[in-house]
C-alpha cells in the first residue's frame, strides 16, 4: 500500500514513540518547525564541517555560530571559507534549512600598543569582510580588559573609538558589528556607556546572559532593562559555583543543572520582543574537561524548546 505523506509521518511518529528522536525526525523530514536556537561551533572544536551542519539539522537547530572550523579560529583563512569552495558552503547550509547566525572574531578593542591595536582593526576588518561575502549579519567581537591602573575613561574612550571604526567599516556592507557582554565589559551600565558612545546602527550588543549573571552579579530582568533595545544576539549556557568561589572558576553544566537562571534569560528575552536566536555557547574548546558536544547539544535542543514554549515562542 502507498502512503500519502501524512500518513508516512505518522507511521514514523508512531513507530518512534515519545523518545526523542521523534521530534528530531520529523524535524529533520519536514524541514520545518524549529525553534529560533543555534549553537557555537566552540562547542564542537573536533568536529568537521559537515559534522556541524549535520548534528545542527538533525537536532532542529535554525543557526550555528561559526567560532571557529576543526579548531581553526582564523575563519577568514579557513579553506571552506574562500574563494570558490566559499559558495559551494553556502549551498550545503541553504539545502539544509541552516543559517550563520554570527561570526566569532577575536578583536579587542581595549589594546594600547600601537602595533597590537592595528592587528585587532585589521582582524576585524578580515571578518567583516568574510561576513559580508557570506550574506551574514554580525560579527561579534570585545571589549575586553580595562586595565589595572589606567584611568577609566582613557579606556573607554579608547575601546568606543575601536568599536566606532569597525561599525564605519561594516555598515557600508549591511554587516552589524556586536560587543559581547565579557571579560571587564559585563556590568549593564558600562555596555550601556559603549552603546551610547558609539551610537551607529552598525554597533549592537551581543549579550552573554552567563556573564552578566555571574560576574557582574545581575538579574536577567535588570540587565534587560538597561540593555535591551541594543540586543541583537545572546550566549546562553549553565554552570556551578566553585570550590574557590571565584567567577573565573565556575564550572560548565548541562543547561537547567546549575544555579543560572537561564529559563528566567529566556522569558526576559521572549516578553521583551527579542527576535534573534537563542545560542548555545558550550565551551568545550576552552574547557575540555565538561561534556561532549554529543550530549550537551540535543540536550540544549530539549530543554531551550521547552523553556522557549513555556515563554510562548513557538517553531517556525
Amino acid at each position: 500500500m502507498r502512503l500519502d505523506r501524512r500518513s508516512f509521518l505518522a507511521s514514523i511518529g508512531a513507530g518512534l514513540g515519545a523518545s526523542l528522536a521523534a521530534p528530531r525526525f520529523l524535524r529533520a523530514a519536514t524541514r520545518a518547525g524549529r525553534y529560533p536556537i543555534a549553537f557555537s561551533t566552540l562547542g564542537c572544536p573536533n568536529w568537521e564541517r559537515p559534522a556541524v551542519l549535520e548534528q545542527a539539522d538533525r537536532l532542529g537547530y535554525a543557526a550555528i555560530e561559526l567560532r571557529g572550523v576543526k579548531g581553526n579560529m582564523d575563519l577568514p583563512n579557513v579553506p571552506e571559507l574562500s574563494g570558490t569552495r566559499l559558495a559551494q558552503s553556502k549551498r550545503e547550509l541553504s539545502d539544509r534549512g541552516l543559517v550563520v547566525s554570527d561570526l566569532g572574531a577575536s578583536s579587542q578593542m581595549h589594546e594600547k600598543d600601537a602595533a597590537a591595536r592595528q592587528k585587532q582593526l585589521d582582524d576585524g576588518r578580515r571578518f567583516i569582510d568574510l561576513a559580508q561575502a557570506m550574506g551574514v549579519k554580525y560579527v561579534r567581537m570585545f571589549g575586553n580588559n580595562i586595565p589595572p591602573g589606567e584611568p577609566r575613561e582613557d579606556v573607554f574612550k579608547r575601546v568606543a573609538d575601536g568599536f566606532r571604526e569597525m561599525a564605519d567599516h561594516a555598515r557600508p556592507g549591511g554587516v552589524v558589528v556586536l560587543i559581547e557582554s565579557h571579560g571587564d565589559f559585563v556590568h549593564s551600565a558600562d555596555l550601556a556607556d559603549l552603546l551610547t558612545r558609539v551610537n551607529s546602527d552598525a554597533f549592537a550588543l551581543l549579550w552573554d546572559a552567563h556573564h552578566t549573571f555571574a560576574a557582574a552579579g545581575e538579574t536577567p530582568a535588570e540587565t534587560f532593562a538597561k540593555l535591551g533595545k541594543w540586543v541583537r544576539h545572546t550566549h546562553l549556557k549553565d554552570s556551578v559555583p566553585a570550590p574557590s568561589g571565584k567567577v573565573e572558576d565556575r564550572h560548565y553544566v548541562l543547561t537547567g543543572k546549575g544555579d543560572v537562571p537561564v529559563k528566567d534569560q529566556v522569558t526576559v528575552l521572549a516578553k521583551g520582543g527579542y527576535k534573534g536566536y537563542y545560542c548555545y555557547e558550550w565551551e568545550k574548546k576552552w574547557h575540555p574537561d565538561i561534556e561532549e558536544p554529543e550530549v550537551a547539544f540535543p540536550h540544549y535542543a530539549k530543554v531551550m524548546g521547552e523553556y522557549l514554549a513555556a515563554a510562548g515562542v513557538k517553531p517556525a
